[in-house]
């Protein structure tokens, strides 16, 4: 098991990458004009993109389907990173809940204040300019959060689940889904690992048993966790060409940081088809 490492990155500069590139992912990225700036999922079920791309989302939404049965009464979710809010909306179309979205973005707040009132649930979600481990009081209590690839941009994963055990009611549930190291001997794996986590402002890239000795030193019990690595798309045609041209790409006058995603993404690839690195969703509960 191995520790969590030193930040490299702190909120100011998490902030700053996805101010600089939320623009591009979202009228570039495949799931943009879904608010869905994670990846598609091809799981179970999926027979067509735009399922992949609310793949996590559907099975966050059968969890707080479960949930409300038990509760009887309309759920309120915590999203840890909403991005634009793409996320929280598309869970309010489908669910009587309630869903209250964090970003450190301006950009993205605002953004998602403009997808919210367009999908017709600012009743039931609304997104707050903020950083989830340090959440305003009135976030809470929740009966479920999750965070769908943000928690790898954390730099005190310690004080993540801090925060979800406050904000969190008594046997609330807790979902991540995101990157996880997993275990070589790869000599190449460092320095791929090394690309992805300076391309995309990583700072807690942690394995599995170090995921969960963390959330267990605050009272999370560990319920599931499901590796959804098999069904990513990897070596995509746009993704060997991207390949080919980042070294020139890198040879242009550009301002630092425009193409520090792009270099990340195609390292997190690297690091994924080779199996250094899995995409995985864990699922936890908050002690009751």
């Amino acid at each position: 098991m191995s520790a969590p490492p030193e930040p490299r990155f702190d909120p100011v500069q998490v902030r700053d990458y996805y101010d600089r590139h939320t623009a591009a992912f979202v009228s570039h990225g495949q799931g943009g004009n879904a608010g869905a700036i994670h990846r598609a999922v091809w799981g179970p079920g999926v027979s067509h993109r735009a399922q992949a791309f609310h793949h996590v989302e559907d099975r966050i939404a059968e969890l707080a389907g479960r949930m409300a049965v038990v509760a009887d009464r309309p759920l309120h979710l915590v999203d840890l990173g909403c991005g634009v809010a793409g996320s929280a909306c598309y869970l309010a179309a489908r669910l009587p809940v309630r869903v209250t979205g964090i970003t450190l973005s301006p950009v993205q707040a605002r953004l998602a204040q403009t997808r919210i009132r367009e999908a017709g649930v600012s009743d039931r979600v609304v997104c707050v300019e903020g950083d989830y481990n340090h959440l305003p009081p009135e976030v809470g209590p929740a009966d479920l959060a999750y965070a769908i690839e943000s928690f790898v941009h954390g730099p005190a994963p310690d004080r993540f689940f801090a925060q979800c055990r406050r904000v969190l009611r008594p046997g609330g549930v807790l979902v991540i889904c995101d990157d996880f190291r997993r275990p070589t001997m790869d000599a190449r794996a460092d320095q791929a690992i090394e690309r992805f986590c300076r391309g995309w402002h990583v700072n807690a890239l942690l394995d599995r048993d170090a995921l969960q000795a963390l959330a267990a030193t605050h009272g999370f019990a560990h319920d599931l966790t499901v590796d959804l690595s098999p069904y990513l798309e990897l070596r995509r045609a746009r993704d060997r060409v991207l390949n080919a041209l980042l070294p020139l790409l890198n040879l242009l006058p550009l301002d630092a940081g425009r193409l520090d995603y792009l270099s990340g993404g195609s390292a997190l690839q690297e690091c994924l088809a080779h199996g250094w690195v899995g995409y995985e969703m864990a699922m936890f509960r908050a002690p009751g």
